[in-house]
Parts: structure tokens; C-alpha cells; sequence
């Protein structure tokens, strides 16, 4: 059923812009209805001032007027539940966190409508999604690439999806967030340690690929990088990023001559290092099939229960017989 939600305008509040109005009070941030929710109940004419419907969200307010809005209950969601197995490393009523394989895409796009893990979480959740943005459909506020294993974090409800857009926005940087890879790169580092600060954009001739760019052609992306393992003609690196940039750690490694092992996009000019390998470890890179990345800790606070949260996912087989062979 929908719910109703109506308001009247003290004289403090009057000169009051209609959505901030609406979305500042505390029965709506008590819902979790975001501002962005009430610009789009305005523009499906779901909001009423002293009766009348408007659309107009910058109508200021005058005291003593009532607004009103109408909350329709969540839609089902476009995308179709399908079955597809999921590794579930924690859940609750807000949120759960899974391990997620290698060739499962995050979300429907052009030549990726189904068989995603939007697809998978929305039979895995079932009732339980309580709907974000008002349709029944997982909230996904960060993404790993389809070739790239390891922990995400997926929200269940409005009010946990809320509380990780504004973590992952922050890049733990005022809020506790822990982010950290595995990455198997070609060659060694000259040093133990070191820092990636170069802004990432849209490559200017590939469109398709990301590049490191001047700054007013990018955006800000730092990656801190510590090498864990040396193998010769290759390394094990742990990246704990900073920043959430699309492909960021495979940019930033390619940037530093150290390509990620098995990245075609990024490390294609690399492949000839396979030489310097022994016969198992150039025979483990040859059946790898992907780039070799792995997202290996996640750690936050529960943004509805507040506690403090940290997963460990060790690698994966194929990465675990990629580490065995090199060593």
C-alpha cells in the first residue's frame, strides 16, 4: 500500500524551497526517502501543495500551506530473478556481502541483460528487498569487473543503501572503509611500497578503455600498492585504493609498467614476459582466462546497525594454482 506524508509550514520554514522542504523533515529522514526520491515523486505528480498538484520542486513554500506526497509502494523490478548460485559471506535485513566468481557481470547492460548479479540477488533476496528508490531491486553502490573476483557489498534497503552511497563516496577517508586487492603484475617494483595519485578518464582514442589524463580531463584516483611476493618476472601485490575509479588499479599498475597478468586490455603488450616463466607457471598464465585481480578484504561499519564489519576472501583456486606455480 502506498503511504501518505503531509506537512505544514511553520513561519520559520516559510521562503522554503518545496523539495528541500519536503526532504528535510524528519518524518521523511526517518523513512529514508532521499531528496533525490522526492524530485521523482514530483515529476510523477505524486506531491500536493494546500491540495493542488505540482511538479514545480523549486516552488517556494509560505507559512501555513500544507504539502503533501503520495509514497506508492515499491515496483517490481525490470530486470527477472534467475537462478543462479550465489557465494553469501554475510546477510541481514539491510545488506549482504558475496564473494563473487569470476565472467558474472554486476549489472544489465548493453549485451548483458541477464545472467547477472543483479539478476542473481533479486531471486536469492526475494520479499526481502524492501525497494530502493521505490523499486524492488538491489542497491549496488560499487562494482567489481566481470573478469575480477572477490567481496562485495550489496544493499537490501533505502536506508542501507543510503548509508554505503555516502561510505563509498567518501573512500574512507573520514568514514572506515577497507578495500584491498590482490594483484598478480608482471615484473618486479623497484621499491617495497608506493603510492598511485594520477586522475583516470576516458582513453582519447579508445573509447572503451580508461587511461590516466590531465587532471581536467579525469578524475582524482589514488591507489597505494605493497609488494608481498616476488617471483622474477612477476610479483604479487597488495593495492588498498583510496579512490573507486572504473578499472583503476588495472590503469594504474599498467601506468607503472607492471600490468596486471592476464589483463588483454590494459597488459596486452606484455604477453611475451610469459617466456621468462618456467613451463608450470607459463602453462598456469595461459590457462588463467582473465586478469589477475582479486578483491580480497572489505571492511565498513553497518550502516544501520553500526557495527564494525570485515571480510576476508582468500584467492581463488585458479589465482592460488596461478601463486603455486610462479613460486
Amino acid at each position: 500500500m502506498s503511504s501518505r506524508f503531509e506537512f505544514t509550514v511553520s513561519p520559520e520554514e516559510a521562503g522554503t524551497r518545496l523539495d528541500r522542504f519536503l526532504a528535510e523533515r524528519p518524518e521523511t529522514a526517518a523513512a529514508h526517502i532521499s531528496r533525490s526520491r522526492i524530485k521523482a515523486l514530483l515529476e510523477d505528480g505524486r506531491v500536493a501543495v494546500d491540495g493542488h498538484e505540482t511538479r514545480d520542486a523549486s516552488r517556494k513554500l509560505a507559512a501555513g500551506q500544507t504539502a503533501a506526497f503520495e509514497l506508492p509502494p515499491p515496483e517490481p523490478a525490470e530486470p527477472k530473478g534467475e537462478d543462479i548460485p550465489l557465494d553469501v559471506v554475510f546477510e541481514d535485513d539491510h545488506l549482504l556481502v558475496i564473494d563473487k566468481p569470476a565472467g558474472l557481470v554486476v549489472h544489465p547492460a548493453s549485451g548483458h541483460q541477464n545472467g547477472t548479479l543483479v539478476n542473481a540477488l533479486i531471486a536469492h533476496c526475494g520479499e526481502s528487498l524492501s525497494g530502493i528508490g521505490g523499486v524492488k531491486k538491489p542497491g549496488i553502490v560499487h562494482r567489481i569487473d566481470k573478469d575480477t573476483t572477490g567481496l562485495l557489498v550489496v544493499a537490501k534497503t533505502d536506508a542501507a543503501h543510503l548509508g554505503l552511497s555516502r561510505l563509498f563516496a567518501d573512500h574512507g577517508r573520514k568514514l572506515h572503509l577497507v578495500r584491498e586487492y590482490r594483484a598478480f603484475v608482471w615484473g618486479a617494483p623497484d621499491r617495497a611500497r608506493g603510492t598511485i595519485d594520477a586522475p583516470i578518464g576516458r582513453h582519447a582514442t579508445h573509447r572503451e578503455r580508461m587511461a590516466v589524463v590531465h587532471a581536467e580531463r579525469g578524475k582524482e584516483a589514488i591507489t597505494h600498492w605493497e609488494t608481498m611476493e616476488t617471483y622474477g618476472a612477476a610479483s604479487l601485490l597488495a593495492c588498498q585504493l583510496e579512490t573507486g575509479r572504473t578499472h583503476q588499479i588495472r590503469v594504474h599498475l599498467a601506468s607503472l609498467g607492471h600490468p596486471l597478468i592476464g589483463d588483454s586490455t590494459y597488459g596486452a603488450g606484455f604477453k611475451t614476459k610469459s617466456a621468462l616463466l618456467g613451463e608450470t607457471a607459463r602453462a598456469a598464465v595461459a590457462s588463467l582466462g582473465r586478469q589477475a585481480l582479486h578483491a580480497a578484504s572489505l571492511g565498513f561499519e553497518h550502516p544501520v546497525t553500526k557495527e564494525e564489519l570485515l571480510f576476508e576472501s582468500p584467492l581463488p583456486a585458479d589465482l592460488e594454482a596461478l601463486r603455486v606455480a610462479l613460486k
